[in-house]
């Protein structure tokens, strides 16, 4: 290995940070460049400046996009876009972006009035103070010289190539992580049910940077036997012994069941060998809905708040689902007329595949589809995970890959019954099983997509997936239903649909 690549595994996550700030700052540059380019063919060169040199003007926009990069890189920082700890998907970051050039928009036209050499405090007022200081930082650009245009169509640029920049970020490092760059040695401390959750989470997420060295473990009997592919290395007399062979970075304590005081005599063992340590809670599950942490005294108290729903954000919703689906339908309209003409050519039956889902607040429904597999061989029974399954026709092999099966959906969303984004519904009798924890499902709308479609997660039944569903339903917005829409697309295109 040569000392760049042992430098690079070492230091990963400064290293990818100090260049995820070069590139940021590259594409700030190169989005002025493109909004200025564009805004003069669209908007024009500003009246007041129609007689000076164009020199003139472009020097202007050089200053102006100086501190467009300066307040950006700031707010970034400020919406923790540089923050080593990555979201479900990156969903968050994806949403911070979009945040992150709206206030920088509405702060760059903040700064350019009140740090403009032209602006006086009123006499005998507290503002005299600042003056000199205002005097220092004059930014002397004249706000009627800059072209609104031009600004526009610069953040609307930033914001395009921000989105793109940061998902070629993000598969990048992935793709390092796949390939054991940057990977963090870490330990299982608890190998019954909760440690082999998170043992499968690793091996699903490789991207996630962590190692898994083995589990530790207090039963003298699992020491030394495999739990899937990893082994158990022993107790907690060996913990600090394997943390030091292994040069382990975490240890994840995954013990709810056990007493406090057994969890704090591993917490307090990894402070004194300077271990990151991070424990799955009792009652872990309840953390995974929007939590308060209060306090009665010195006691902290776990409070769920109150579930309210957003007038304006169903409102944002519904819009969304009407003008999305019925743009598809219309535009993709000669896609359903050959689809339903191959489906009819290839196999005798119905072109569509109609069944009763479990909707919003338990209501059943009826789910269109088109048809992929041979009429005699379909039903209820469980879903095909195989490209060769017999039952299915060899067009619907091409429409369960690309996912143009679910394209009838669009007809359930603009009726109201599904939404554009939203958890995938279930058949009634797998619905009758579901237990307090699982109806949570039940509080919105199913969708044709969502987190759990775009996850490393695609291949596994979606109620053995709950945790993206639950995401979903804490986080909703609006801007979260175009990020995963947008994310769908891109899974269409390359293929990674249902089998």
């Amino acid at each position: 290995m040569t000392v760049l690549g042992t430098a690079l595994r070492r230091n990963f996550e400064p290293v990818m940070l100090s260049a995820q700030v070069l590139v940021d700052l590259a594409v700030l540059i190169l989005s002025c460049w493109i909004g200025y380019e564009i805004g003069q063919r669209v908007g024009g060169v500003p009246t007041e400046l129609a007689a000076d040199l164009q020199w003139r003007h472009t020097q202007l926009y050089k200053e102006l996009s100086a501190l467009i990069c300066a307040v950006c890189l700031v707010t970034f920082h400020a919406f923790g876009m540089y923050s080593p700890v990555k979201s479900l998907l990156n969903m968050n970051e994806f949403k911070a972006v979009v945040k992150s050039v709206i206030v920088s928009f509405f702060v760059l036209f903040t700064l350019i009035v009140y740090l403009h050499s032209t602006w006086q405090a009123p006499s005998g007022t507290l503002y005299e103070i600042i003056v000199p200081l205002h005097r220092v930082i004059d930014l002397d650009i004249n706000p009627n010289s800059i072209s609104r245009v031009t600004l526009l169509v610069t953040f609307l640029t930033i914001l395009g190539a921000m989105m793109i920049s940061r998902f070629i970020s993000f598969r990048v490092i992935q793709a390092l992580h796949r390939r054991g760059v940057g990977n963090r040695n870490v330990l299982i401390y608890g190998a019954g049910a909760t440690g082999r959750k998170l043992q499968r989470k690793f091996m699903l997420v490789p991207t996630l940077g962590l190692n898994l060295v083995g589990f530790v473990d207090d039963d003298p009997a699992l020491h030394g036997t495999m739990v899937e592919r990893s082994r158990v290395l022993g107790g907690y007399a060996d913990l600090e012994r394997l943390i030091m062979m292994h040069k382990v970075s975490e240890v994840f304590v995954a013990m709810p069941e056990q007493d406090e005081a057994r969890v704090m005599r591993i917490v307090e063992l990894c402070e004194r060998t300077g271990t990151v340590y991070k424990v799955v809670p009792r009652f872990w599950q309840l953390m995974q809905f929007k939590v308060r942490i209060d306090n009665l005294d010195s006691i902290p108290l776990i409070v769920r708040p109150e579930r309210g729903n957003s007038v304006l954000g169903g409102i944002a919703k519904r819009a969304f689902d009407i003008v999305f689906s019925g743009l598809v339908i219309v535009a993709l309209a000669p896609v359903f007329v050959l689809t339903a003409i191959l489906i009819k050519k290839q196999s005798p039956g119905p072109v569509f595949f109609k069944q009763v889902r479990i909707g919003r607040d338990g209501q059943p429904f009826t789910m269109w589809k088109f048809r992929t597999m041979h009429v005699h061989m379909g039903g209820d029974a469980p879903t095909p995970n195989s490209p060769y399954d017999p039952r299915v026709t060899k067009i619907g092999r091409v429409l369960r890959r690309y996912s143009l099966d679910e394209l009838p959906q669009f007809f359930n969303v603009f009726g109201g019954s599904m939404s554009v984004v939203g958890p995938r519904p279930e058949m009634r009798f797998i619905v009758d099983g579901y237990g307090p924890f699982e109806r949570e499902r039940l509080r919105v709308k199913p969708g044709i997509t969502g987190l759990w479609q775009i996850s490393y997660a695609r291949a596994a039944a979606i109620h053995d997936n709950l945790d993206y569903d639950l995401y979903y339903i804490e986080n909703q917005s609006f801007l979260l239903d175009l990020v995963i829409t947008v994310l769908t697309v891109f899974a269409v295109v390359k293929g990674t649909g249902a089998y």
